[in-house]
């Protein structure tokens, strides 16, 4: 019984010496090493969009405003007189566009080119991927802005230089979640096109899951000169 005993306090004495000369930093739970594969992976992320927002596109999105003369619309009443007058146009919906019910209806418009510029989109997006394309936010007021603001501040401002150019129903966000990779990366191409040459303003937003997308007015010149070229090249 002694001896069995003696034999036991060495196995134990030798396993703590043994642990003793093993070096701390190969001591690892299984949860840290979950956590720390968590991190590395978690490092490996980095938020680099093609199409990047910035201070100096919010100002070009104002100069179109302010070169077509166009109001910021204040409210409601004001929305409404500028719908009566077919000075935004609805944004309808079809197999190749859908538009997120949480709009509420009587801002679901935009100005005419913007309307085409959509429309356009969608299709050739539809062509590619046969899945529709999907508006989430058209045009806005001042008041609604204001009051997207106070829970959004990464919002565009109501009023400046770089007010938002929602304001003038100029401008769509269209959503992103949902999308593949390829999808990613179709609309990323198509809108940075157009982008470079100088018909919209875009920018891919990170918080709202979406794109941004100011159209110019010369998206209809564009268009038509775009068109031309396609019918000579078929001739």
């Amino acid at each position: 019984m002694k001896t069995t005993n003696k034999f036991l306090t060495f196995s134990i004495f030798a396993l703590l010496s043994l642990a003793g000369t093993v070096p701390a930093s190969a001591v690892v739970h299984r949860g840290s090493l979950k956590y720390r594969h968590h991190r590395a992976h978690y490092r490996r992320i980095v938020w680099n969009p093609v199409l990047r927002g910035s201070h100096e596109s919010l100002l070009r999105q104002n100069d179109v405003i302010d070169r077509l003369q166009l109001p910021r619309i204040a409210d409601d009443n004001q929305l409404e007189e500028l719908i009566r007058a077919q000075e935004l146009v609805p944004i309808v919906g079809s197999k190749s566009l859908l538009v997120s019910p949480s709009i509420l209806p009587e801002k679901r418009y935009c100005r005419p080119w913007t309307n085409q510029f959509v429309q356009d989109m969608s299709e050739a997006y539809y062509n590619e991927f046969h899945v529709p394309l999907q508006v989430n936010s058209a045009v806005r007021t001042i008041e609604q802005q204001h009051k997207l603001r106070r829970r959004n501040r990464n919002a565009a401002p109501e009023t400046g230089d770089t007010a938002s150019s929602h304001l003038a129903g100029i401008t769509v966000d269209l959503a992103k979640r949902g999308m593949t990779k390829k999808q990613h990366d179709w609309v990323n191409d198509y809108l940075k096109n157009l982008r470079d040459l100088g018909v919209i303003e875009a920018a891919e937003e990170r918080r709202q899951a979406c794109f941004h997308v100011m159209v110019s007015d010369r998206y209809n010149e564009w268009r038509e000169v775009n068109q031309l070229a396609d019918k000579l090249a078929q001739e």
